[in-house]
């Protein structure tokens, strides 16, 4: 007896010979979603050490870093910090990257908001490092509880709530040792009083923290708005401990 074939059954045979090999292999495995892009950037470790100095300067220089004051050493090292976490898909936005540079004054504006596609400054304004890590300068810092010290190291921001400061933002320490207790801390970007130039205009240095980056209130609402939801913030002080054991820096 001779089986007759359903006309149906073969134009759908014909009909999937004719799709590219990508669509009869059925449905994208979730792994590949989120695949990085030509122009994702590599790690540090593909990137040889003079050719990574050699881009290092050229970003420094193209962007004026140095006319407004931002420590070359704290940007190549939160350069390299950034590179590491884009490489590691730990970014939910890479056109920010933000610098706190301890290593100055608080009388100094050494907070750097940096837009990494435009190549260009987006805001530089004071921001305050906790009571217990100094006076003018902050030399001491520390991840545990209560001790109202600053955390070295990188962070990546949350979200938005509004607290006793106003608006204010999260940020998760990254770093095990060094700043991973910020959330349990409470360690926030806020605004406050004691920061900025009119603080300035009756005091000798900025006011301190309990161990947040705190700035000036009436700037804090742009900063926040700016570099909210998944970019990277990086505390610099050139403190040896943290240079030599951040695993993100020697990873």
């Amino acid at each position: 007896m001779r089986t007759r074939t359903n006309p149906l059954f073969l134009s759908a045979l014909l009909l999937l010979s004719l799709l590219p090999p990508a669509l009869r292999a059925g449905p994208i495995p979730k792994s590949n979603i989120h695949k990085p892009t030509a122009d994702s950037k590599v790690s540090v470790a593909e990137l040889p050490a003079d050719r990574f100095k050699e881009e290092v300067s050229a970003l420094y220089d193209q962007i004026d870093l140095k006319d407004i004051g931002l420590n070359r050493k704290a940007f190549e090292y939160a350069y390299k910090g950034y590179l590491y976490l884009v490489h590691h898909h730990l970014l939910n936005r890479r056109d920010v990257l933000s610098i706190c540079d301890f290593s100055q004054s608080s009388r100094k504006k050494r907070l750097y908001v940096l837009d990494m596609e435009q190549k260009k400054v987006l805001l530089n304004t004071y921001v305050a490092h906790g009571r217990k890590s100094g006076g003018e300068y902050a030399r001491s810092f520390s991840n545990n509880p209560k001790s109202h010290k600053s955390s070295l190291g990188f962070y990546i921001t949350g979200q938005t709530y509004y607290g006793d400061h106003g608006l204010s933002l999260k940020i998760k320490g990254i770093e095990r040792g060094f700043n991973d207790k910020a959330i349990r801390r409470n360690i926030v970007v806020h605004g406050s009083r004691y920061v900025g130039s009119d603080f300035l205009d009756w005091n000798a240095f900025n006011g301190r923290s309990f161990g947040c980056p705190a700035l000036p209130y009436e700037e804090s609402e742009q900063v926040i708005e700016t570099i909210k939801n998944g970019s990277c913030l990086f505390i610099y002080h050139p403190t040896k401990k943290y240079i030599t054991k951040s695993r993100i820096l020697n990873g």
